[in-house]
């Protein structure tokens, strides 16, 4: 089999006809890369290093999640980039960032999580700058990830899987008093404001929310 570049990204490379074996190598011999994400699609690789941008958003949505939880008081396994893969499906992909919420109690002692068997992450933060050549959210539905969380730069989209695809929500089926729009705002306030204090308003925020309910 010929392995064959059909395309130059931005930030990255898209390789077609590789073999799930030579991807399962490369996610294995990246590991201690955290810079460089992989996706594959049947036979298609990419290789992206996410841009600074990318990691900024990336990790104050997380921080976004975390602070939820604590507020709640919910419990939360986080596994940041992850691998997320299933070689029945021939599908695999790192997500910016990954949580288990619903099914947290199913996985948080497991030392090695495996897809096949055990449920997928419940929410996913895909940081959407630098887009990518290959449908990811195709990609998460396949591995019924229930509520995927998209960033562009500007605009947020939540989206929850209904069947086989995803719709777009307003709020969020995890967090369902927290709405795309004050997520965003959130977003857009980290422009003018430190992290610190931005946390401190969300926080804040979310105070608000539980008090009223």
């Amino acid at each position: 089999m010929t392995t064959t570049l059909i395309q130059n990204p931005t930030s990255g490379v898209l390789l077609k006809n590789i073999s799930w074996q030579t991807y399962e190598f490369l996610v294995q011999d990246l590991a201690e890369q955290p810079g460089i994400r992989l996706t594959y699609d049947r036979g298609t690789l990419e290789i992206m290093t996410p841009l600074d941008p990318h990691k900024k958003y990336k990790k104050i949505l997380g921080r976004f999640v975390e602070t939820l939880s604590e507020e709640l008081d919910t419990d939360i396994y986080s596994l940041g980039s992850r691998t997320c893969k299933r070689e029945d499906l021939e599908r695999g992909l790192e997500p910016d960032q990954c949580y288990y919420i619903q099914n947290e109690d199913l996985v948080w002692n497991k030392e090695q999580i495996d897809l096949n068997t055990d449920p997928p992450p419940d929410l996913v933060i895909e940081i959407d700058i630098a887009s990518s050549s290959i449908n990811r959210l195709a990609l998460y539905a396949s591995l019924s990830v229930a509520e995927v969380w998209r960033y562009d730069g500007t605009r947020l989209i939540i989206y929850q899987l209904q069947g086989n695809e995803y719709a777009e929500c307003n709020y969020s089926p995890t967090f369902p008093f927290l709405p795309q729009a004050e997520i965003e705002r959130f977003l857009e306030l980290r422009k003018t404001t430190k992290e610190k204090a931005l946390l401190r308003l969300f926080r804040e925020w979310i105070r608000s929310q539980i008090e009223v309910q």
